[in-house]
């Protein structure tokens, strides 16, 4: 690898690595990390948040809040879409508008179910009205990205793929699963980017991502990089690394309709059954930290005080034999039963399962791993066409994501509740944190959800992923964010020393 022939960012395009190619650019709809990422830079949001996740202006000059129901939003004037057309407060309307309607089957349905009416009061201001309080609304706002109304009846079906923001960089071209390239918007509001292009480059396979950065065809890669070669990237002289502690959150999750998993005690034994610190320490080469729940120790409603499962397979063995599942021939071949784990082709991904696959057959669980392509495995994670997989939650910031995740009216389409988990109540103390603005009063509700949760496993947290970038030392002014944003790609700027 060392004796190739290294090359620099040239015409001030950079390529950017991927590990898989972002499954709907239409913000109402997208989920995905590489959506939700890929979305920031084309699309503007009434709100966006600060370092610390307080919510502060994007598009809008102000807003006010004259009761705890009510929300007014002045729009700043002259913003264009891609297409030339003006952002106005018909834009805004429309968009939520959309994901209101039950028939659009919108994921992002329950953040905003509260809303009771949007007005528009004039060409540049729009209210909104809620049905009651609702602590989150204005962090939720700032995932959304706003569409234009003009004509979108005609192309809404092929909207995710031929996308008309209002961003920094418009979509130029996109080839699932090969590249999306972006150009800068020449009219952003917020001035030009810096970069004339950025070219996304879907490569799957975590070896070629690092061939290609390496040869110089890829000049930055922000995870997804294999740990064993850190040592390799840092004596490279072309190379820099930025490391920074991050939000993203990995688990295991479980189908609780499934026939065995629907039982606690098996889902404890395979908490007890995975030896998290090893993984950590030399797969992960520490670029890691253990988790106990989807929030994490930045997040001002983090509980560090619940039920956590240290690596203990007695302890996992004892569950298993308590559920009935007894291992006949002890330490024999025979396992007690068979699941299957899906995950995706990533081979760090892969390896991982591999590694999980041989820490519960120590405990007498068989697993079988199925590996796909991205789509394939987040179509089947939606579909709840699952026994175990392994995924990773980005960009937490408001706790109210545990009503997207954990509410019993959140199973997809409607959200993210894709294991099917129920408990009543975790629904009422989900609905309570909704509606109370007293922050002290929000945690202490929060504070027992995640003892709940941490019981009843419907996950297993595994850990909260230190974020890493590596990029050509000719790149400056890249950020690296907690939950791994591409916020910064606006203001990056290439200068070969």
């Amino acid at each position: 690898m060392a004796c190739i022939k290294e090359s620099r960012p040239t015409g001030n395009t950079i390529v950017i690595g991927l590990e898989s190619s972002p499954t709907n650019l239409d913000p109402r709809y997208a989920t995905d990390a590489n959506s939700y990422r890929l979305a920031q830079l084309l699309y503007n949001t009434l709100i966006e948040l600060d370092s610390r996740f307080h919510p502060v202006p994007n598009i809008i000059k102000r807003f006010a809040n004259p009761n705890d129901t009510t929300y007014v939003f002045h729009l700043k004037e002259g913003i264009q879409f891609h297409d030339g057309k003006e952002l106005t407060s018909k834009d805004v309307k429309y968009t939520f508008d959309c994901i209101l309607n039950p028939a659009f089957k919108s994921p992002h349905f329950g953040a905003f179910e509260k809303i009771d009416s949007i007005v528009i009061l004039d060409k540049y201001t729009v209210k909104f009205i809620l049905k009651e309080p609702f602590a989150p609304f204005l962090i939720n706002l700032a995932v959304i990205g706003i569409v234009p109304k003009d004509d979108m009846q005609k192309s809404e079906d092929s909207f995710n793929i031929t996308p008309v923001g209002t961003g920094p960089f418009k979509l130029a071209e996109f080839l699932h699963d090969e590249r999306i390239v972006l150009n800068a918007n020449a009219d952003y509001f917020d001035g030009r980017p810096k970069l004339e292009r950025i070219i996304f480059k879907i490569i799957p396979d975590s070896t070629v991502r690092l061939l290609e950065l390496n040869q110089g065809n890829v000049h930055l890669l922000q995870n997804d990089i294999p740990p064993d070669l850190f040592p390799f990237l840092e004596k490279k002289d072309s190379l820099k690394i930025v490391k920074r502690p991050g939000t993203t959150y990995s688990y295991i999750g479980f189908n609780l309709k499934d026939a065995i998993l629907k039982d606690k005690r098996v889902r404890e034994a395979i908490a007890y059954a995975i030896d998290r610190k090893a993984i950590i320490r030399y797969i992960l080469k520490g670029l890691a930290t253990p988790a106990s729940g989807i929030l994490s120790p930045y997040n001002w409603a983090y509980e560090e005080n619940v039920n956590v499962f240290e690596y203990n397979k007695e302890k996992a063995r004892n569950l298993l034999d308590q559920a009935g599942l007894i291992d006949t021939d002890g330490n024999g071949p025979q396992m007690r039963f068979e699941l299957t784990f899906k995950t995706s082709t990533d081979q760090l991904r892969k390896r991982i399962a591999e590694i999980i696959q041989q820490q519960l057959k120590e405990v007498g669980i068989k697993i079988s791993i199925k590996s796909y392509e991205w789509g394939t495995f987040y179509s089947d994670i939606k579909s709840g066409n699952f026994q175990l997989y392994t995924l990773s939650w980005v960009g937490i910031t408001d706790p109210d994501v545990l009503y997207y995740i954990f509410h019993s009216s959140s199973i997809p389409p409607q959200g993210a509740n894709r294991g099917r988990y129920i408990n009543k109540r975790v629904n009422m103390l989900i609905e309570e944190g909704r509606i109370t603005l007293d922050m002290n009063r929000r945690k202490n509700i929060y504070s027992e959800i995640q003892k709940i949760l941490a019981l009843d496993i419907p996950y297993v947290s595994l850990w909260y992923s230190t974020n890493v970038a590596v990029m050509n030392k000719s790149i400056h002014g890249y950020v690296v964010y907690p939950a791994g944003d591409f916020f910064s790609l606006k203001d990056v700027w290439i200068e070969n020393d």
